[in-house]
């Protein structure tokens, strides 16, 4: 077994380089690394790039938490000090997970969170909520419900932009790869009114944030969680914040940033039928079509106009008003003029095959656009995108399942021989572009997953005929023992 050491050794001979040898700081960390591999010591779990004090020979982190620890014991510690010791520390936690990790293990998170629940200068909270954030980022696991309740008490006292920005951060990172810490705070009853008059605010910054903070907690990555409650979650925020946040699209409709955000928060939001209707009765509906036409080489509004028109689409109902409105054009418009755009592309593909689904009416309003050769066109230019394929298919496959008269126009652009392309480049996408072969009534090789073989079927035949007569054998009255008999004969004796 290989041996080891602790980060403190490691640091303890890097300092005697620095002050008994003389040696610069580069050069006490080559010679200690090169001293503990001679003896066989594995370093893997050692931070080897602290940055050190050249005159202490001490890591600035270590030299920040044990000058922080001291400052609070002084009741009277300048604030100018205490900016600065956070500040180096918020640093050296940015630089790795590593480096947070050492950071918590120092007690730093402890000591910033008891330091928020007391009333400190502006400035320090400021500084204190930077460095909770530096330390959280990535390793969420040291958020507890301290850290929860210092949080929501700082957030109902309604700070000033930078510090609630600060706030929402330091929650969103909670989040991240954390379905405990997504549960904790949403089971937490005063989350959701405390977080609620956020969006009242008319910083777009702090109106940012927090649709960010609620994208956040309906996240579903946690791989060490068999089932979350990202459905669960997005249903009670959509009831209580889904109209507020629709009509803020209003309220920002000349800043970009925050539009792409807001409509990107109402689809997360959008995830039963009954809140596409909410959306399309607070305005939500009008407003994309409108920013669609306003923003045409805004890539990110157009493309999260597409995730919210496709989530929307989930509602019957809005689905036929959204193409009744006027969005076919608009959706080949924007499709035509970005088709170079992966990204964008994926987006408004899947979007088409959503709004085509099931919707004859639909389709034809989109194939009366020409937007079909602008679907082939695109499929041609990102063959080598699986997913581009895939949804591409997907959209003339949903077009012309129930507008056959289409097929012809489709066939005649080519766009036979680009699925059968993609169905050779992209075998596991074979399902999706035979289907739309099939439905296009072109050439294609179905394969039958199991067909069996006569001496298989005279098998399965004799089978059956043994155990259906095995069965008879069983419930015959000669085959029953005697109490068995008297049971039945009994009964018999009742029917009549």
């Amino acid at each position: 077994m290989a041996k080891v050491i602790t980060q403190e050794t490691f640091d303890d001979v890097v300092k005697e380089n620095i002050v008994e040898f003389s040696m610069s700081v580069e050069e006490a960390r080559e010679e200690t690394i090169k001293q503990f591999e001679a003896q066989g010591i594995h370093l893997g779990n050692i931070i080897k790039d602290l940055n050190v004090n050249t005159d202490t020979g001490i890591p600035l982190m270590n030299e920040s938490v044990d000058e922080l620890k001291r400052l609070v014991e002084q009741k009277d510690a300048d604030p100018q000090t205490v900016c600065n010791q956070l500040t180096v520390l918020a640093d050296e936690c940015k630089l790795s997970v590593p480096h947070r990790v050492l950071a918590a293990k120092l007690g730093a998170y402890d000591l910033i969170v008891s330091q928020l629940k007391e009333k400190t200068d502006d400035d320090v909270s400021l500084k204190l909520l930077t460095a909770a954030n530096a330390i959280v980022n990535k390793q969420p696991d040291v958020f507890n419900h301290e850290s929860l309740a210092v949080a929501l008490n700082r957030l109902k006292a309604s700070p000033e932009a930078k510090q609630a920005c600060e706030l929402l951060k330091w929650l969103q990172k909670a989040c991240i790869l954390h379905e405990t810490n997504r549960q904790m705070i949403m089971e937490e009853n005063l989350t959701v009114p405390t977080l609620k008059p956020f969006l009242s605010r008319t910083e777009p910054e702090v109106i940012r944030n927090t649709c960010a903070l609620l994208r956040y907690l309906v996240l579903d990555d946690d791989i060490r969680v068999e089932f979350g409650k990202a459905h669960e979650h997005a249903r009670q925020l959509a009831a209580e914040t889904l109209t507020e946040i629709t009509q803020l699209l209003t309220t920002f409709k000349s800043d970009a940033d925050t539009i792409s955000d807001l409509m990107l928060t109402i689809a997360s939001l959008t995830v039963r039928n009954e809140f596409c209707q909410t959306v399309e009765e607070a305005g939500g509906l009008k407003f994309i079509l409108d920013a669609m036409v306003e923003f045409p080489d805004s890539m990110k509004i157009i493309r999260e106009a597409c995730k919210l028109l496709k989530a929307l689409a989930g509602n019957d109902t809005v689905k036929q008003n959204i193409i009744q409105c006027g969005a076919a054009p608009l959706l080949e418009s924007a499709l035509n003029r970005h088709k170079d755009n992966e990204t964008f592309a994926r987006h408004a593909l899947v979007c088409i095959s959503t709004l085509a689904l099931r919707e004859a009416g639909n389709s034809k309003a989109l194939f009366e656009t020409g937007i079909s050769e602008t679907i082939i066109q695109t499929m041609k230019i990102h063959s080598a995108s699986k997913i581009i394929q895939r949804n591409g298919a997907w959209a003339v496959r949903n077009m012309v399942s129930r507008s056959r008269d289409q097929c012809d126009t489709f066939v005649a652009q080519g766009v036979e021989d680009v699925l059968n392309q993609a169905l050779n480049e992209h075998p596991s996408i074979a399902q999706d572009v035979k289907s739309a072969l099939r439905d296009l009534g072109c050439k294609v090789h179905l394969n039958e997953e199991w067909k069996a073989t006569g001496n298989d079927m005279v098998k399965h035949h004799t089978e059956s005929y043994e155990l259906q007569a095995q069965f008879n054998r069983l419930v015959s009255l000669d085959e029953l023992d005697e109490s068995r008999q008297d049971d039945l004969k009994r009964m018999k004796g009742k029917g009549k």
